[in-house]
């Protein structure tokens, strides 16, 4: 378990060249990777306007409404489908997509709320319980964000998967039902204790956690950690001290607490996906 600290925080900017390719008109992203003192903008609440793509990746349903940043240069590029949480695909997400783009990778943001996002408590509860009552639906909705990153010339065919809170709960669940994919990160989502279950995982599992978080109990974390470890996973999951549930991607709500850990937080994510899709290094 880690809690650091960092004596500096620089955010990451990035210069934008727009082109048009894959049939899709978007801005390149210029390959400019944080360093270990860096966090991704759009977790501190300063992201820049969004420069992607808002395209329909999932043919069954018209109403999707993905988000896609590209990297700079011809590739073959990894890539990553970002899970939102239960807000839907707000902004921030697309803002973090253009991060991840910017450490050389390609990146989606799925929407598993057909191109909904929720305002209020009461709408986001609503979206997430009839999102979660088609468990088919999102295994089809996310195995078509994989396909369609496939498909594209610029990536090299490995793909993770990163989601965060609901999102968390729902990439491990694509990792444990969904095509076959090389990475699953999860923040903060729900878990599953059974080691019988969690055997049919074919890559090792990032997480970050939460000492304090409301919404995901400890105890469940740490059974979910001892059923990999008796299903023989590999992981690297962490639990921080001191931090509440969605430290990392609202890192400003509480700077001084939350800068330390999303910095550890970031920098084991970037190597879990180096030595698990590859990275533009």
């Amino acid at each position: 378990m880690r809690n650091s600290c960092a004596s500096r925080l620089r955010l990451t900017p990035y210069v934008l060249v727009i082109i048009t390719s894959f049939g899709v008109a978007a801005e390149q992203v210029p390959y400019a990777p944080t360093s270990i003192e860096e966090l991704p903008s759009a977790i501190f609440g300063v992201g820049a306007e969004p420069v992607g793509t808002y395209l329909n990746y999932f043919e069954s349903d018209s109403g999707t409404r993905g988000y896609l940043s590209v990297p700079q240069g011809d590739g073959p590029f990894p890539a990553v489908v970002l899970i939102h949480g239960w807000t839907g695909p707000i902004k921030r997400y697309a803002q973090l997509a253009d991060n991840f783009a910017a450490e050389g990778y390609v990146a989606l943001v799925a929407d598993l709320y057909a191109g909904r996002v929720g305002e209020t408590i009461d709408e986001n509860r609503a979206l997430m319980f009839e999102m979660e009552a088609d468990q088919a639906g999102i295994i089809r909705n996310l195995d078509a964000a994989a396909a369609f990153l496939r498909n594209r010339s610029d990536v090299s065919g490995k793909i993770a998967t990163i989601g965060w809170c609901m999102g968390g709960g729902v990439a491990l669940s694509y990792a444990l039902g969904g095509e076959h994919h090389e990475a699953t990160a999860i923040f903060y989502g729900r878990m599953v204790e059974d080691p019988d279950i969690l055997r049919t995982l074919d890559h090792e599992i990032y997480g970050t956690f939460a000492r304090n978080d409301q919404s995901v109990p400890l105890a469940n974390v740490e059974a979910f950690i001892k059923a990999l470890r008796v299903a023989g996973i590999p992981n690297d999951i962490h639990i921080y001290n001191d931090v509440e549930h969605a430290f990392w991607q609202f890192v400003e709500k509480d700077p001084e607490v939350n800068t330390g850990p999303a910095l550890d937080a970031w920098q084991r994510l970037k190597s879990y996906l180096d030595r698990t899709v590859g990275s533009n290094d």
